[in-house]
């Protein structure tokens, strides 16, 4: 077969449209190899091999669960559960045996969708902005949907909120699900559906692989990228009766190496989640069978961190936060019937970082990015036999830190890992890393020594460009400002430890008040929405939102809202920490914002009872430019 080089149509929209007009008629031409080599000199040809068209690349369906350990699957030994169809991934596929992702959330979603380490990226957290996933990276779903893959998102986002870091803005033509870090509740909560604020039907899991078999069917005639960034097992540890059932009460007969630590309610609740979260892969395998799309679909399964409490993990060494391999190590599963080889076990180590490159590479899509990747491309590996990789490759696991401070790094080769406290393990041999072998092999240790310093430093340069980060205004017709973003003053408290799904509360006096750094994009008049409640007791407040030395938007709370919490019943461990409840929406006025940094400030005039509101949000919908 005579291969030609991928074509850039680039950004011309002409050409774009004529391709996609003629773009039958190059199927009836492609019996002439040297046509079609003239057809992509003249840059009319779209497709990165001779006689395959968009219409003839694989889908790809991407799950990934959130705080799910490696040791949270049969597959992996762990007889406390059953995962059938997730274990179905590594028969019918390959399994990377040693796979590494990031020690916590958003990090590894960032290495997902860029292929590049996290602090690269701007992402150094999980919350109050840290979360943010820089607007000049390019992301896996651009990359599909310029190769003309029809993209969506559903589930948890975690890499920005606002536009432009909002998925629907980041490649993803499709989404439903939340943005924030975790979320308070699962139960029918309030969800983004395209940047609208909708209701969610039943247990959150299910409804979101609902959706993602909705968008699969719509999309079943073209090529399609489905992502599926479940929610679970991560807290808040809710869960339906009939997936709870099979625990509650149940002796764990695989426990972790340290039984002590080990919180078995937290535990019971965790396997029930990864049981629910089976149930729905194998509804999204099965309505990939029933549409006849199993062998033209690349599915990939894996989890962003380690087991979010000290359970059965293999004996490794770490949990969710550490970087030990117990906090990093993460199942892989990779189908593609008829491609992939089943029941492959691939030993070399690999990462979230690679499945950029390696997904393009297997879907003949072209990996135009704008800066260099981290990752590599292990398609030649799941196509054609794991013949030992890159023997000299590492990867790195790191903790950027606070601003100044030197980040933790930790290196994993081959064969060895060496921690954030410069010891050395042959984890290959010791997974759960309780004897130091520097001794033993000092040049290892050196190396790998050397190594983790010269990377730590490149990552402190990285992280202290994206220290300064006010959140964007005015870049779409509307911004949301959740209370995660803002700051609260004179008293006013968080719901919650975890400010991701938290809101204000205990606003007691006139003295307090809540403040959100922000960039205004596009200078220009701002209808301002606040989303409260207010017991009876309170109402006759009067709040006001300024920003700089712009006249203030104010209004009277005229109208009490206090309903109940959300139900907790099904909450599986106690003393839980989320609290969500519903909220009203409070139109303040107009407000002129010009055009750059400025802080906005929400604060009380008047406060006739005992406190004011609690705040969930502010809404930030452009109306007009500037007045003169």
């Amino acid at each position: 077969m005579i291969h030609v080089s991928p074509l850039a149509l680039a950004n011309d929209d002409r050409m774009q449209r004529s391709f996609h007009r003629h773009r039958r008629l190059l199927g009836w031409l492609c019996q002439g190899w040297m046509l079609l080599a003239a057809m992509a000199a003249m840059g009319i040809l779209n497709a990165p091999c001779v006689g395959q068209t968009t219409e003839q690349r694989p889908n790809v369906l991407v799950l990934l669960a959130d705080d799910q350990g490696w040791g949270d699957l049969s597959l992996n030994g762990n007889s406390n559960l059953a995962t059938p169809n997730i274990d179905s991934l590594a028969k019918d596929g390959a399994s990377f045996r040693h796979f590494y992702v990031c020690q916590v959330c958003a990090p590894t979603r960032a290495e997902f969708l860029t292929g590049r380490y996290y602090p690269r990226t701007g992402v150094s957290g999980v919350t109050r902005g840290e979360e943010r996933l820089n607007a000049d990276e390019t992301t896996i779903a651009q990359v599909f949907q310029k190769a003309g893959y029809a993209t969506g998102c559903f589930g948890k986002w975690h890499n920005g909120t606002q536009p432009p870091y909002h998925p629907n803005f980041r490649g993803f033509d499709e989404f439903y699900g939340f943005t924030s870090g975790h979320w308070g509740h699962y139960f029918s909560p309030p969800l983004d559906k395209n940047g609208q604020r909708v209701r969610g039907k039943g247990f959150l899991p299910d409804d979101l692989t609902s959706h993602a078999l909705e968008f699969i069917r719509a999309n079943r005639e073209r090529p399609f990228f489905c992502y599926v960034p479940f929610n679970t097992p991560h807290s808040p540890m809710m869960v339906p009766d009939r997936f709870y059932e099979k625990f509650d009460g149940a002796e764990m007969k695989m426990q972790h190496r340290d039984p002590k630590l080990e919180d078995v309610m937290m535990t019971r609740a965790a396997l029930a989640l990864c049981e629910n979260l089976d149930w729905n892969v194998g509804r999204l395998l099965r309505g990939l069978d029933e549409l006849g799309l199993r062998e033209r679909t690349i599915v990939v399964y894996f989890s962003d961190n380690g087991p979010n409490s000290y359970r059965w993990n293999g004996g490794m060494k770490g949990r969710k936060g550490s970087l030990d391999e117990g906090g990093v190590r993460s199942p892989c599963l990779v189908r593609w019937p008829g491609r992939v080889a089943a029941g492959a076990e691939l030993k070399s180590i690999a990462g979230a970082i690679d499945l950029l490159p390696t997904l393009a590479e297997l879907a003949s899509v072209s990996l135009n990015v704008a800066k260099p990747l981290d990752g590599i491309s292990t398609a030649s590996w799941l196509t054609g036999g794991d013949a030992g990789g890159n023997a000299d490759r590492v990867i790195y696991s790191c903790k950027v830190g606070k601003p100044g401070g030197r980040p933790q790094v930790s290196v994993r080769s081959q064969r060895f890992r060496l921690d954030a406290t410069s010891r050395v393990f042959d984890v290959n041999a010791d997974p759960g890393q309780r004897h130091d072998v520097s001794a033993e092999h000092p040049d290892e240790a050196r190396q790998l020594t050397k190594l983790a310093r010269e990377h730590g430093e490149q990552m402190a340069i990285a992280f202290s460009r994206n220290l300064d980060r006010p959140f964007p205004v005015g870049y779409a017709e509307a911004t949301m400002l959740p209370a995660r973003d803002g700051e609260p003053h004179g008293g006013i408290q968080r719901s919650s430890k975890a400010p991701n799904n938290s809101f204000f509360t205990k606003w007691s006096s006139r003295e307090g008040y809540i403040t959100w750094d922000v960039d205004v994009q596009r200078s220009g008049v701002y209808e301002v929405v606040v989303r409260y409640t207010c017991p009876p007791g309170n109402v006759g407040a009067r709040v006001r939102i300024g920003c700089g030395d712009a006249e203030p938007a104010e209004a009277t709370v005229e109208t009490a809202f206090d309903p109940p919490l959300y139900d907790k019943s099904k909450e599986r461990v106690a003393d839980s920490h989320y609290f969500v409840k519903d909220f009203r929406p409070l139109t303040l006025g107009k407000l002129q914002l010009s055009e750059g940094r400025g802080q906005l400030k929400l604060d009380a005039t008047h406060a006739p009872g005992p406190g004011v509101i609690d705040v969930h949000s502010i809404d930030l919908n452009f109306v007009s430019p500037a007045r003169k």
